[in-house]
């Protein structure tokens, strides 16, 4: 309903009637809607380190760089494709929705991070490149611009083909001429 509707138009009678429960045991988990919100955006990161964790769990770094690249380039719903959620969030739930992107920066730079370290040894990923303000700085991307719905609407850009876009522009930046011969498969 939050995706559909946003957060603010979407009270808590309208999530018990939603789920068939009386406004009694929503109050046996949830304390308040803050909570709600707190509880779905913490499981809004545990999922997307999940995803990065199954992702460099395997041992073929090229597999690791489809993964990620279909990944970052899917149009899966998530926060950063919702622009009424995005907005209710920042603009009711602001301590909420920056704990969120703060702790979203800590967890893709540190994947990132280690996304780069695993392509240098493979010789994937330019040795040149310094992996802790590489990662820094592309974490900063996907956790901020691609949540400027209006910069990116703007001009008359979806979100999927403003993220091929920044991928493919980052990828071709640390990637080794070995790496780009991989990346230009996908």
């Amino acid at each position: 309903m939050f995706f559909r509707l946003g957060i603010r138009s979407v009270s808590i009678d309208d999530i018990c009637h939603e789920l068939g429960i009386s406004k009694k045991t929503f109050y046996v988990y949830f304390a308040s809607k803050d909570e709600l919100i707190e509880q779905l955006l913490s499981t809004n990161v545990s999922r997307m380190e999940q995803k990065m964790r199954t992702t460099m769990e395997s041992s073929d770094f090229s597999a690791i760089v489809r993964k990620f690249t279909q990944w970052i380039t899917s149009e899966n719903k998530d926060v950063r494709k919702v622009p009424q959620l995005v907005y209710d969030l920042k603009k009711y739930y602001s301590r909420q929705y920056n704990d969120f992107q703060l702790h979203s920066f800590e967890i893709q730079q540190q994947y990132i991070e280690r996304f780069i370290e695993r392509g240098m040894k493979a010789g994937l990923v330019r040795a040149n490149i310094n992996k802790e303000y590489t990662s820094h700085l592309i974490a900063k991307i996907y956790t901020d611009a691609m949540r400027d719905f209006e910069l990116i609407e703007s001009k008359g850009h979806n979100l999927p083909q403003f993220s091929r876009v920044a991928t493919d522009i980052l990828m071709r930046g640390i990637l080794s001429e070995e790496g780009l011969k991989l990346f230009n498969q996908i």
